[in-house]
C-alpha cells in the first residue's frame, strides 16, 4: 500500500490562500451542521518549559467518504527567536473505508496557511467591506500568511507591523513589500500599529496582553490568534468585553482560550458573550456585524478538522497532478 509524502513546498504549491479560505468555510459549515467528530486536543506539557506535544484527531463527514486524520505536533514558543518554526510535525490522512494511511504532510506549512485562512474567513464575514488598514502584532511565521489572507478578502493598502523584536519586524516588512508591493510600516509600539487600523491580527507568542481595548477605533475587526491555552492571552479584558465575540468552536474556547476565560474569571463577561461560531455565521443562524461602528473579534484556537480538510484538499490535487513521493508503509496482508 502506497502512502503519499508531501513536503512543505508541496503544501504551499497545492494550498493557495484563496482556495484554502473556501476549504475552511466548507469544513466549518460541516462542523456547524454536526457533520464531524472533533474531540478536544490532547496536550502534554514538557516539564519546566512552555513547550508541548499535542495530538489533534478529527473526522469530517460520514461513511467511506469521510476525511479521517490527525495532526501530531510539537509547540515550542521559544522557536520564534530561532530558525525553527514554533509548530513542527505532521498531518496524517487515512482512508475511511479500510483505515489505510493515505498521506503524510508537513504540519508547519499546513498550520500557517489554514490558520491564516480561517482568520481571512472571519475577516470576510465580520470586517467592514472597505477595511484598508491592517495592523499585525507579531512578525513571526503567521504574519505573512495573515497578510496574504486579509488581502485576499479586503482591499488592504497599508500595513503597520509591530514586534518586540524590531529587527524581525523590519525583516518582515522588507519581505512583505516585495511580495505585495503595498505600503508596509514598522511601528515603534503596538499602540502605534493599532491606532486607526481597520483590521488587527495578533499573531504573537506572548502570554500576556499585547493589545489593549482602549487603543481600538470604532469599527475595528480583530483576529486573536497567538494564544491557545487557558492561562495565556494577547488581548486585555477591555478589548474582549467591548467586542462582538465569535470563535472557531465554542467548546474549545471554553476549555482553552485564555483571551475568553480570563475576563470571564474576572466577572466582566459570561458564556453568553460568545455570540457564535464561524460556522453559525456561514449558515446565517447568528448575526455578525450589525453596525459599521461595532468592534468585532474572532478568537482562533485552531481545529483538527481544519488540518484534515486542508490535507484532503491537498491530497486530491496531488494525486491528480502527480505531486509528492509515494512510499510503502504496509497495511496490506500478503496472501500465499
Amino acid at each position: 500500500m502506497q502512502t503519499l509524502l508531501l513536503s512543505d513546498r508541496d503544501v504551499v504549491t497545492l494550498l493557495p490562500m484563496r482556495e484554502c479560505i473556501d476549504v475552511m468555510a466548507g469544513a466549518l459549515k460541516r462542523v456547524a451542521h454536526g457533520d464531524s467528530i472533533l474531540p478536544l486536543r490532547t496536550v502534554i506539557r514538557l516539564p519546566d518549559t512552555t513547550n508541548a506535544f499535542a495530538s489533534m484527531p478529527a473526522v469530517l463527514g460520514k461513511g467511506e467518504a469521510a476525511a479521517l486524520g490527525a495532526k501530531i505536533i510539537t509547540v515550542f514558543p521559544g522557536n520564534d527567536a530561532t530558525p525553527f518554526d514554533s509548530h513542527i510535525g505532521v498531518v496524517l490522512l487515512f482512508d475511511a473505508k479500510h483505515g489505510a494511511l493515505q498521506a503524510i504532510a508537513d504540519a508547519s506549512s499546513i498550520t500557517a496557511i489554514r490558520t491564516a485562512a480561517v482568520s481571512g474567513l472571519a475577516t470576510r464575514l465580520l470586517a467592514n467591506a472597505d477595511a484598508s488598514e491592517l495592523a499585525l502584532l507579531g512578525a513571526g511565521v503567521l504574519a505573512m500568511t495573515h497578510l496574504d489572507a486579509v488581502r485576499a478578502v479586503r482591499p488592504i493598502t497599508r500595513v503597520r507591523v509591530w514586534s518586540r523584536s524590531g529587527t524581525r519586524a523590519s525583516e518582515f516588512a522588507e519581505r512583505a513589500r516585495k511580495k505585495h508591493e503595498i505600503e508596509i510600516v514598522v511601528s515603534e509600539s503596538a499602540r502605534d500599529a493599532v491606532d486607526g487600523a481597520h483590521v488587527v491580527c495578533t499573531v504573537t507568542s506572548s502570554r500576556t496582553p499585547v493589545l489593549e481595548g482602549r487603543w481600538l477605533s470604532a469599527g475595528t475587526h480583530i483576529n486573536a490568534v497567538g494564544a491557545s491555552v487557558s492561562t495565556a492571552r494577547e488581548l486585555d479584558s477591555a478589548a474582549v468585553q467591548q467586542a462582538r465575540l465569535f470563535v472557531d468552536r465554542r467548546e474549545s474556547t471554553m476549555a482553552e482560550a485564555g483571551d475568553f476565560l480570563i475576563p470571564r474569571s474576572e466577572g466582566l463577561i459570561t458564556d453568553h458573550h460568545i455570540l457564535g461560531d464561524l460556522g453559525d455565521l456561514l449558515l446565517t443562524t447568528v448575526q455578525g456585524r450589525t453596525s459599521a461602528h461595532q468592534i468585532t473579534l474572532f478568537k482562533s484556537l485552531g481545529l483538527a478538522v481544519e488540518d484534515v480538510a486542508a490535507l484532503q484538499h491537498i491530497y486530491d490535487k496531488a494525486r491528480a497532478a502527480g505531486i509528492g513521493t509515494s512510499m510503502a508503509f504496509g497495511g496490506l496482508r500478503e496472501h500465499a
